[in-house]
């Protein structure tokens, strides 16, 4: 231990730790020097790559822009969704048939026509023209049976808006 104190107190230790710390100086500032033209290439490199413009500043807008995009497309998904869910109760099948119901009345003029949602549920309308009046009638579809008996135009066009091919027929004879 009195060796090194004694090597430490020695002129030439001295001289050597002053001569270490110079050199220890120089290498950070040759390093602070290197770090600051890496810096000024980065930055130049960085304003070439966005054409003039800061590529920092571009690279901030472009994530704000896709955040905006994600929560305009999370909106229009929720819209979709409950249009999706609305519309599923809007009519979508339609099926008509045109009879003659009267024998003293020709060209077809009374109709049968079922309006469906996408469950099949809506209604039959049977309008009977004859040449002294005419009416109309209105039973309700549920999963595709009604809770009133269905004459056979009625039904018709009930299979015909269920199967969904042809919106017009006319009555099978």
């Amino acid at each position: 231990m009195e060796n090194i104190l004694e090597i430490i107190k020695t002129d030439e230790f001295i001289l050597m730790s002053f001569i270490l710390n110079i050199l220890f100086i120089i290498l950070v500032m040759i390093n602070i020097y290197f770090n600051i033209k890496a810096k000024r290439k980065y930055l130049d490199f960085m304003t070439k790559l966005g054409k003039g413009q800061d590529i920092d500043a571009m690279l901030k807008k472009y994530v704000n822009d896709v955040r905006e995009i994600k929560k305009d497309n999370d909106e229009i998904k929720a819209y979709y969704i409950k249009l999706d869910k609305d519309i599923s109760s809007c009519i979508q099948k339609t099926g008509l048939v045109r009879y003659n119901a009267f024998q003293d009345v020709g060209s077809d003029l009374s109709f049968a026509i079922a309006l469906l949602d996408r469950e099949n549920n809506g209604v039959v309308l049977n309008g009977l023209y004859g040449s002294e009046s005419s009416n109309i009638y209105a039973k309700p579809i549920k999963n595709g049976k009604s809770s009133y008996q269905l004459s056979d135009e009625e039904q018709y066009a009930l299979e015909i808006a269920e199967q969904n091919k042809n919106f017009y027929a006319k009555h099978k004879n």
